[in-house]
């Protein structure tokens, strides 16, 4: 992190909030979270050169907050709540209230002084968005086609049943606007053609991979592992070994390599021979299934960063 970094600025966001927290001045603030309250925000805060900006991940309020500070040069982190949560903690602060998070939030800013984010480029943030709202309609339909099965009343069906229709239109109509998307964009075409020519990846997958892990070709293997979630973390202590899990990361990346390892065991030789190989060591299904998981992310990151095609000798 650059030395010229002089003032940690924490930033607790609610719905209708922002609570303002200078560091190590302990300068804390209230405002509202419109217009007026991101100016009067611009205002108190240092310059852009000297300060580190942190907020947590709040379930998309602190997008817009993000996208201002950016724009007008700051450098910005959005770290997960249970990071800084954890944090206080070691601090012995066990209370919470907008006023005593942002001061946590900038305290940690401050000592672990976490990577910032990149601006996400117009394009990307609709890609993300379609994508996750084309997750949130399968989830809907899902969750009325249980519904279905256990209804006897023929005019709840019918009423089920019609809603059932409505979201197969609109999930067909985000997907072709997905697909748009990704056609006015060469780059996006070209990372499809390489990740849609891996045995095993379906195009939900292809599409959740561009719009959800940008990162994907420009990080080494350790980290681009580490960021979806699939490294194996260590649990030892003294003689004891414990066993190593996988904690943290992208939890919508995981669920779809999980599909696409799934039908990848069956269908990609290279995929099948190591998940062979696991199975004849007595791994449990679960394990073999991660690996398998995190092997393929290995592979589409080797060959996005290189901008090759599958070739399974050249994999292997």
């Amino acid at each position: 992190m650059d030395g010229s970094i002089t003032s940690f600025v924490g930033i607790d966001v609610a719905k209708h909030s922002l609570d303002l927290c200078v560091w190590p001045e302990a300068n804390q603030v209230s405002l509202s979270y419109d217009e007026g309250g991101l100016a009067q925000l611009r205002q108190r805060l240092p310059e852009p050169a000297r300060c580190l900006i942190v907020v947590e991940a709040t379930g998309g309020y602190q997008r817009r907050l993000v996208a201002e500070l950016l724009d007008a040069g700051y450098r910005v982190a959005v770290v997960n709540p249970r990071q800084v949560r954890d944090f206080a903690r070691g601090l012995g602060i066990l209370a919470k209230t907008d006023r005593i998070d942002a001061r946590v939030i900038a305290r940690f800013a401050q000592q672990v002084r976490p990577r910032t984010t990149a601006k996400t480029p117009e394009k990307q943030a609709e890609l993300q968005q379609l994508v996750s709202r084309r997750r949130q309609l399968v989830e809907l339909r899902t969750a009325e086609r249980n519904r279905f099965e256990l209804l006897e009343s023929k005019l709840v069906r019918q009423s089920v049943q019609q809603i059932v229709d409505l979201l197969n239109k609109q999930i067909q109509r985000i997907e072709k606007q997905i697909l748009a998307l990704l056609e006015s964009d060469d780059d996006w075409k070209n990372q499809r053609d390489i990740i849609a020519s891996v045995p095993g990846i379906g195009a939900i997958t292809v599409v959740s991979l561009l719009a959800e892990l940008p990162e994907l070709g420009r990080l080494s293997r350790q980290q681009i592992a580490a960021l979806a979630g699939l490294a194996p973390f260590n649990r030892d202590s003294g003689r004891f070994q414990g066993k190593r899990s996988i904690s943290g990361g992208r939890p919508s990346i995981r669920s779809v390599l999980y599909m696409a390892a799934i039908t990848a065991r069956r269908c990609n030789p290279v995929i099948r021979a190591f998940a062979d190989r696991l199975q004849r060591a007595g791994k449990p299904f679960k394990v073999v299934i991660t690996a398998c998981m995190r092997k393929l992310l290995v592979i589409l990151n080797t060959l996005v960063k290189n901008q090759s095609l599958w070739n399974p000798e050249y994999v292997q």
